[in-house]
């Protein structure tokens, strides 16, 4: 099968063959190479060719697209949502409005253990329609490749259940999908007085079943005051190393949790959240392979302050962009919403949000030789935007879907 795109305005963020890229950091993360006026040319779901149109040589194609007027661009990557869940917590919404602080509706058995009541009640198969539902939808406004969670089970079942959910998505759907484990998310109601029983749970029990299956990634902790301590975390990420998880962490989003330091310290893939960033999280970073990834949505939707992404480009370190959809404090996978808000709020360029959303996504899923610039063998996970005057009316046209096709 052989497609071709003629006439692209702007074809968004190539890379040459002989210079491939794994992540674009500090003041590079500006640089967005373009070709104007240019075709591409994809073989069986690869990047074959490309260039520009008054060069173009004479070829077949199965299927020719002219995008007069429409730019290219490589799908969007949100390394970081929880899509598979049961139930909406609306009503949680409306407790925040009048006053509850997030810390205090858990407390009172909402948030995750409210997602996760609802989620270990339902039907495998229901819970697998909704979620192949909400992954549809995200398709739709550019998403090529993403992560989901589990965490909603906080069981062996209900975990168990999420992760066969994520499984059958991945087989359902043509872009790539990585699963992360993630029981270390809140304690049960039942361990609340035993927390250490519960981590004795997930290590003995829970994951023998995961790596079993062969059913995650990674493996996640919610590494936070209140939840999984640092030691905790770092007990909970050497379990999971010896089973070939690799570590994520949910790290410093309500306080200067050290969440930072054990991700590097572990050498995580990310870390994540990371609204509290200091000095001592800027060095610990510097000088790993580990990936910030922010997540604005979610401090858009809880009315906390913003992650300090230009201290952290402006320390030489790349910032990935992440969704986070999830039900309670981010119910929005809308990545074009996510650089709108990155722009406004964060005050990132365009074109950095817009790298935070693609290499460097790839580059937070290990998926940065495949996905994340335009590139010669890499794959045809693209984007075709729907006509529009420049590349910053992506974030300028905020809440609205400006993206006309998802090619994977």
């Amino acid at each position: 099968m052989r497609l071709l795109i003629n006439n692209i305005s702007t074809l968004c963020n190539t890379e040459n063959a002989d210079s491939a890229i794994e992540r674009r950091s500090g003041a590079d993360m500006v640089h967005l190479p373009c070709i104007q006026n240019a075709w591409l040319l994809a073989e069986n779901g690869i990047i074959h060719s490309m260039g520009v149109m008054n060069a173009k040589p004479e070829m077949h194609a199965d299927e020719t697209i002219d995008a007069t007027g429409r730019m290219v661009l490589p799908a969007w990557v949100d390394s970081h949502t929880h899509l598979v869940f049961a139930a909406p917590r609306d009503g949680e919404f409306v407790d925040r409005i009048k006053g509850l602080s997030y810390e205090e509706i858990a407390r009172n058995g909402g948030g995750i253990l409210n997602s996760a009541k609802h989620l270990n009640a339902m039907d495998e198969q229901f819970l697998f329609d909704q979620s192949l539902e909400r992954l549809y939808k995200v398709m739709a406004t550019g998403t090529g490749a993403i992560e989901i969670k589990s965490g909603y089970g906080l069981c062996l079942e209900g975990e168990l259940k999420m992760l066969r959910v994520i499984r059958k998505l991945k087989e359902n759907v043509t872009i790539p999908v990585r699963a992360s484990f993630l029981a270390a998310h809140a304690y049960p109601m039942e361990y609340r007085q035993n927390k250490a029983g519960y981590i004795d749970l997930i290590i003995n029990e829970m994951l023998p079943a995961v790596a079993g299956e062969g059913l995650a990634d990674y493996i996640d902790v919610f590494c936070e005051e209140g939840f999984f301590s640092v030691a905790d975390t770092e007990r909970i990420l050497e379990a999971g190393a010896r089973y070939g998880l690799k570590p994520k962490i949910h790290a410093n989003q309500l306080h200067y949790s050290g969440g930072v330091q054990a991700g590097v310290k572990h050498g995580a893939i990310s870390v994540d959240h990371l609204e509290c960033v200091g000095d001592e999280e800027i060095a610990a970073l510097k000088g790993s392979n580990t990936m910030p990834v922010l997540l604005p949505g979610a401090a858009f939707f809880l009315g906390m302050h913003y992650q300090p992404a230009r201290k952290i480009i402006d320390a030489g370190l790349p910032v990935c962009l992440a969704t986070d959809y999830n039900p309670g404090s981010c119910p929005s996978g809308n990545v074009p919403l996510l650089l709108s808000i990155a722009c406004t709020q964060l005050k990132m360029t365009p074109e950095e949000a817009i790298n935070a959303v693609t290499i460097n996504g790839a580059a937070a899923l290990e998926l940065s030789d495949q996905l994340g610039t335009i590139r010669v063998r890499k794959k045809a996970n693209l984007i075709i935007t729907k006509q529009i005057p420049s590349l910053a009316y992506l974030p300028y046209d905020y809440g609205n879907n400006n993206i006309e096709r998802l090619i994977c």
